[in-house]
């Protein structure tokens, strides 16, 4: 969304809310000065490509084990020894 600094000023409160779910754009004479934006959307957008990754049927144990398995097959940590 985007709106000018005189309609930000006008209605900060409802800005306020609105940047919580969507970045807002504020411009003066036509140019684009600030942003206005939630300070929790990158890690929501994280979570939400994350979302349905790790099945269900899997414990965190389990996970960390598969991780560290794959580390070593992958790695040349092998060759080391």
């Amino acid at each position: 969304m985007t709106i000018t600094a005189t309609e930000l000023k006008n209605n900060l409160g409802k800005y306020l809310i609105l940047a919580a779910t969507e970045d807002i754009f504020i411009t003066k004479n036509g140019k684009t000065i600030a942003k206005l934006t939630s300070p929790y959307q990158n890690k929501l957008d994280t979570v939400d490509a994350l979302f349905g990754s790790i099945p269900d049927t899997i414990t965190f144990e389990e996970a960390r084990k598969e991780q560290f398995w794959n580390l070593l097959k992958n790695d040349d940590v092998n060759d080391i020894y």
